[in-house]
C-alpha cells in the first residue's frame, strides 16, 4: 500500500513539477515575443516617421550639414542602417564605416566593423538600433570623443 501511495505522490509531484516548468518556459517565450514585438513596433514608428520626412519634401542630409557632421559612422547594418546609407550616398556626408555585432557576415560598399575593433575618428554616430540605444551610446562613449545620436532624435528634429 505505501508502494502504491508513494507512486502516487511521486507521479502527482512530476505532474506539478511539469507543470511549473512549461508554465516558466511559456512565460520566458512570452518575455521574448514581447521584446521582439515591442522592438519592431519601435522601428515601424521609426520608419513611419521617416515617410512623413520625405513626404515633406526634407532629406536627413540637412540634419547632418546643419550640427556640422561631415563624417559619421552608423551603428546597426540591418534595414534602418542600410536605409541610411542609402539616403546620404550622393550628399556631402561621409558614411566612414559601419558598425555592428554581426560584421563578418555582412556585405555593404562600406567598412562593417564589430565594437571590438578599433574605430576611426568621426564627428558622430548614429544609431539605428534604437531599442537598444542607451547600451549602444555608453558603449561607444568609451571608444569615442564624438557626438552619439539615436537615428530616432535625428527623423523627429529634422
Amino acid at each position: 500500500m505505501k508502494k502504491g501511495v508513494i507512486g502516487v505522490l511521486s507521479l502527482v509531484a512530476g505532474a506539478v513539477g511539469g507543470a511549473v516548468s512549461a508554465g516558466k518556459f511559456t512565460g520566458d517565450k512570452l518575455k521574448v515575443a514581447r521584446q521582439f514585438s515591442d522592438k519592431h513596433l519601435a522601428l515601424f514608428l521609426m520608419m513611419n516617421q521617416w515617410v512623413k520626412v520625405k513626404q515633406d519634401g526634407k532629406n536627413l542630409a540637412s540634419y547632418f550639414e546643419k550640427n556640422g557632421y561631415k563624417k559619421i559612422a552608423v551603428y546597426g547594418m540591418s534595414y534602418a542602417g542600410e536605409t541610411l546609407v542609402d539616403e546620404l550616398k550622393d550628399t556631402d556626408i561621409t558614411i566612414a564605416y559601419g558598425i555592428d555585432q554581426k560584421a563578418d557576415t555582412i556585405y555593404a560598399d562600406l567598412d562593417i566593423v564589430t565594437m571590438d575593433d578599433s574605430f576611426e575618428d568621426v564627428d558622430a554616430v548614429v544609431v539605428t538600433a534604437i531599442t537598444f540605444f542607451d547600451e549602444i551610446e555608453e558603449k561607444l562613449s568609451e571608444k569615442l570623443d564624438c557626438p552619439i545620436i539615436s537615428l530616432e532624435d535625428v527623423l523627429y528634429e529634422i
